[in-house]
């Protein structure tokens, strides 16, 4: 899955068809291309400048395809042949249009421009196998790659040895991603169940350590303040599937959870809402064949940035900043059948936890709302309410919940009928029991 530099689209790519989505209208515009290939999509990006804002690169199996999107249909503008293995990931340069880089484990990295694809127009060479490749976004001419759990630093400049070596996991590296602003800062994640903040600079130690007991699949900055989002692989493939968000100012606990998915989260990608808006939309895909979009407002960002770190004015606020639109399992089904490549998990007994929530606002944070027949008609912190309806066939339950003050803390809401409710006496002296 891969979202456009407009943020209109995204392009969700399987071994049979592709599916390009307006993410205006998820639930309405959806194209799906065909696609013969008996390979599955190792990766597929879009191409971040506005001037070849229709064009992504498909990667499958060695070879990797330079595609272009007219609204009607894709068509194939050049195929990247050079590879002798499987692609294992693909990155345009953020200052050159023309210019994309792949990675592969057969050993090497090539940088190709996409005018002439009939050879790369620089070819580096590793001892092991890569499996990521990362342009920095602040310097035109640094790369990262990682070779199982170890990292290399590559200035195009200086030919074809790496410029740094940076030991920087005992398992696989899964995740790089440069800082959007500082030029030498750059986050790994690993199987080894952790991430790490680098100043490429001074590879010995690094800066910052997140540990989780699940393996990450991802870590990447956030485009607003100083933040980071993770993805962790569930131990067994079960139990929680969110996505964190950290303030890279304070890791001791993550800042928010996205929770929705029922199983692994596959990819991630930001939307810029509008131009002049400061909004942003979190886009996900899982296997569990859902896209989903969450709509992140100034509130929710405010936590990233180091003024968050001694203003708490707005905390009440934190509960109404994310919005989830969704395309359901069985929409996504409808769409295409698609298949992709699942992060490996690490077995053990039990499941990954980001801890409880400390207050109500993350708690409110953490409702599905996506359970069948209930409705969440409002969640407002400032007041410590809550108000939910739930239906069966005639029957209508609408409750009012009233926290008190020390919630969570060994202190109970309250719950008051309010009209609609259908049901009679001795069902709500139940029902109140229940809980």
């Amino acid at each position: 899955m891969a979202v456009d530099c407009t943020g209109q689209y995204t392009v969700i790519a399987g071994r049979k068809q592709l599916a390009l989505v307006d993410l205006d209208d998820p639930l309405e515009k959806v194209k799906r291309i065909p696609r013969q290939s008996k390979y599955d999509v190792s990766t597929v990006q879009w191409n971040p400048h506005l001037s070849h804002k229709n064009y992504f690169v498909l990667a499958s199996n060695q070879r990797a395809d330079i595609s272009y999107w007219d609204k009607d249909d894709v068509s194939n503008r050049g195929s990247l042949k050079g590879h002798t293995r499987v692609i294992s990931d693909v990155d345009w340069s953020v200052f050159d249009p023309n210019w994309v880089a792949t990675c592969s484990v057969d050993t090497y990295i090539y940088l190709w421009d996409i005018r002439d694809t009939r050879k790369p127009a620089l070819s580096l060479s590793a001892v092991a196998g890569a499996s990521q490749v990362k342009w920095n976004k602040v310097s035109s001419n640094l790369l990262a790659t990682s070779h199982d759990g170890d990292v290399r630093i590559w200035d195009q400049r200086k030919g074809t040895t790496p410029v740094q070596y940076i030991a920087a996991h005992l398992s696989k590296v899964h995740g790089l991603d440069w800082s959007p602003t500082q030029e030498y800062s750059l986050a790994t994640s690993s199987q080894d169940c952790h991430v790490k903040l680098w100043d490429v600079c001074n590879p010995r130690k690094p800066e910052h350590v997140i540990s989780s007991d699940s393996p990450v699949w991802r870590a990447r900055y956030t485009p607003f303040g100083e933040g980071l989002i993770t993805v962790v692989v569930p131990q067994l493939r079960r139990g929680d599937n969110s996505l964190l968000m950290w303030s890279i100012n304070d890791l001791s606990a993550p800042m928010h959870t996205f929770v929705g998915h029922q199983d692994v989260i596959l990819e991630f990608h930001w939307r810029k809402v509008l131009d002049d808006s400061k909004d942003f939309h979190l886009v996900t895909w899982s296997k569990d064949q859902s896209l989903r979009i969450w709509k992140i407002d100034q509130h929710l960002q405010k936590l990233c940035s180091a003024e968050s770190l001694n203003d708490s004015g707005n905390e009440a606020d934190v509960d109404s900043a994310v919005e989830a639109a969704s395309i359901t399992s069985r929409e996504a089904k409808e769409i295409a059948k698609l298949s992709a490549t699942v992060p490996p998990s690490r077995a053990a007994n039990t499941a990954v936890s980001p801890g409880q929530p400390k207050t109500l606002q993350q708690e409110f944070a953490l409702v599905n709302m996506q359970i069948d027949n209930v409705t969440i008609d409002s969640m407002d912190a400032s007041n410590s309410t809550c108000t939910v309806t739930a239906s069966s066939g005639k029957y209508v339950v609408k409750l009012l919940l009233k926290f008190p003050s020390t919630y969570p803390n060994n202190a109970a809401p309250t719950f008051t009928f309010m009209k609609p409710t259908s049901v009679d006496n001795s069902t709500k002296s139940k029902l109140l029991k229940v809980h």
